[in-house]
């Protein structure tokens, strides 16, 4: 069992690190929302913003932070 809350968050990190590793190796885009915004990464490591505008048609916007 774990003891703490922060050795729980250093598994889900490492989880994390190890998705995006894999997805990335194999050339795949991840998805997440960060701050209400929903983002695609590429394998490269290029950033995109999705938007879905009234009509529910989704475009995606290159993000720069």
């Amino acid at each position: 069992m774990l003891e703490n809350r922060e050795q729980l968050q250093e598994i889900l990190n490492k989880a994390n690190q190890h998705a995006r590793k894999q997805a990335k190796e194999s050339g795949a885009s991840i998805y997440y929302i960060k701050n209400n915004k929903r983002f695609r990464e590429d394998a490269a490591g290029n950033k995109f913003e999705i938007i879905y505008d009234a009509t529910g048609k989704r475009q995606e916007f290159e993000y720069h932070e």
